[in-house]
């Protein structure tokens, strides 16, 4: 799915364009995406291997980087371990060919911020971009805080406030209305949300959404707000509220 106009627009509004550096072997790849993140303001620049990305950040410092894991002579892990070796600390986006915990651990534990699983949704990927943006370079152009409606997360100070009080969350509870806010007016299905909040990545029937689904309602569902909707056989989203 490609990043919708909307987005295109509010990224390329921004006070700074963002330079993104694109590391995979894969040429197709490489042009999917540069042309995906064109359209959503970014200014993308690709190379096919870790050892020309060296050599390319001599002279280019991005603001972020997307990383694929398996590639020839050095694969991502290799990269990115070097890269904060040596004091490098550009966000970094990895792809993964495979859903693999193990692989997922070792990215994260060398120092990479998040990471994709091909294949992916382009638009899930922007989102994720965005996401790293706002933890890593907040003074870029790229506010901290999102909103909808009457509630606000800021990333910075890890609050959610509704109507400018503070509302208390678990960890669990504000990492799922991250996601949800992150992705606002998109539905995300129950199988996304166990992934990126419990790491569950295998088929499950567990009600624990729909059970953390109806804490955050509990807390935020009030003064005629209910945003947090279930879309039955689909998954949840949460929305913001129609102009009278």
């Amino acid at each position: 799915m490609e990043p919708t106009q909307n987005q295109a627009t509010n990224q390329a509004t921004q006070n700074q364009v963002i330079r993104v550096l694109i590391v995979d072997d894969e040429a197709g790849v490489r042009e999917l995406l540069k042309d995906a993140l064109r359209l959503a303001g970014f200014e993308p620049q690709s190379v096919g291997d870790g050892m020309s990305a060296l050599t390319l950040l001599r002279t280019f410092t991005p603001d972020i980087m997307i990383i694929d894991i398996n590639m020839p002579l050095m694969d991502g892990f290799e990269l990115v371990e070097r890269l904060r070796k040596i004091g490098n600390d550009i966000p970094v986006l990895m792809l993964s060919a495979r859903a693999d915990r193990v692989d997922v651990t070792r990215g994260l534990t060398l120092g990479a911020d998040d990471y994709v699983t091909k294949p992916f949704g382009l638009e899930e990927l922007v989102l994720r971009l965005k996401a790293i943006l706002r933890r890593s370079h907040p003074v870029n152009g790229l506010d901290s805080a999102i909103t909808c409606g009457p509630i606000e997360v800021d990333d910075l100070s890890h609050s959610v406030t509704f109507n400018g009080e503070v509302v208390e969350l678990s960890p669990t509870e504000y990492r799922l209305l991250h996601i949800l806010m992150e992705n606002k007016n998109r539905v995300l299905s129950k199988t996304v949300l166990l992934d990126d909040v419990w790491g569950i990545t295998f088929e499950s029937e567990s009600t624990v959404v729909d059970t953390y689904i109806s804490y955050l309602r509990k807390k935020l569902h009030r003064d005629g707000f209910e945003g947090i909707k279930t879309i039955r056989g689909v998954g949840f989203v949460i929305q913001e509220p129609k102009k009278p």
